[in-house]
């Protein structure tokens, strides 16, 4: 945070400098688009041939074709989901939340994408229709489906405590559910693992400390985010053990509830002329 009384005095041309007007530094006009009309047509035509619940406090693991739909749906009660997505034919391509807030700014809804990690580049999975959407930014500068908070941890929960142990946390959730999925190690798992989209969760900055905060989500049971899957998709949500992160997170105290993904087929030949994204094209030469 920054100091309530600054050591360095304010130069003469201190307000000139704040006056300074801010520039957007990915404009995502020259991004390529995605085709939201073809997105929205293979909606009513979509066939359900999956479902995944993750129990309160618990997460677990559901896979997606290229070309398939996934939806994750509060369906008890408000609550939260913390979201890992993988190549689902190589682990080291994951979900990249910081190129994905840079593209798309701090919070997503329909027609932005989840980027993968470098060298990949490239859409993994693309938000169909957001049911939230209509909350927009409220007057704390709150919003939906975030991808500035990193999840919670047994680390951070750890050194905020005074030592306290606690295994429920979504980092913790996910290393297991991975685990579990594939037959890895925790410590193998846990190296996967990484920074997530925030479903439901209405969280932003406060604008006189810069921290970072979580409010009541406003999902209710019926509200769901629906994906594309761009590529070949594993996947682990966490059920927060915040609940609807009203108070607080890492903590057996809040009212938990499931959160349902369902996994959806396009009906035939809805996807025609379709191709999933190629890699990021960049040489790689680094300028050697």
């Amino acid at each position: 945070m920054k100091p309530e009384t600054p050591e360095t005095a304010a130069p003469a041309d201190a307000a000139a400098r704040r006056a300074v007007r801010p520039v957007v530094c990915y404009p995502p006009d020259t991004l390529p688009p995605p085709p939201m009309d073809l997105f929205r047509a293979l909606r009513p035509g979509l066939t359900k041939t999956a479902e995944v619940v993750a129990p309160p406090r618990e997460a677990a693991c559901f896979s997606v074709r290229a070309g398939q739909v996934f939806r994750i749906t509060s369906v008890e009660g408000p609550q939260v989901g913390d979201l890992n997505l993988w190549n689902a034919n190589d682990l080291g391509e994951r979900f990249y939340s910081g190129k994905t807030r840079a593209l798309h700014g701090t919070h997503l809804s329909t027609g932005d994408r989840m980027w993968s990690s470098f060298p990949h580049l490239r859409p993994m999975a693309t938000i169909i229709h957001d049911t939230l959407d209509w909350y927009g930014f409220d007057g704390f500068g709150g919003s939906v489906h975030d991808v500035i908070g990193t999840r919670c941890d047994p680390y951070t929960h750890c050194l905020l405590s005074d030592g306290g142990q606690y295994h429920h946390c979504c980092h913790s959730n996910l290393t297991r559910a991975l685990a579990a999925e594939t037959g890895l190690t925790r410590a193998e798992a846990e190296a996967h693992v990484h920074d997530v989209l925030n479903v439901f969760m209405c969280t932003g900055f406060l604008r006189e400390t810069g921290q970072y905060f979580m409010k009541a989500s406003p999902v209710r049971p019926g509200d769901y985010l629906e994906f594309f899957a761009e590529i070949d998709l594993l996947g682990a949500l966490s059920a927060c053990p915040g609940g609807d992160c009203s108070a607080e997170h890492s903590s057996d105290a809040a009212a938990c509830f499931p959160l349902l993904v369902e996994v959806f087929d396009p009906a035939p030949g809805a996807l025609a002329g379709w191709q999933p994204p190629s890699p990021n094209p960049y040489d790689r030469s680094h300028g050697a």
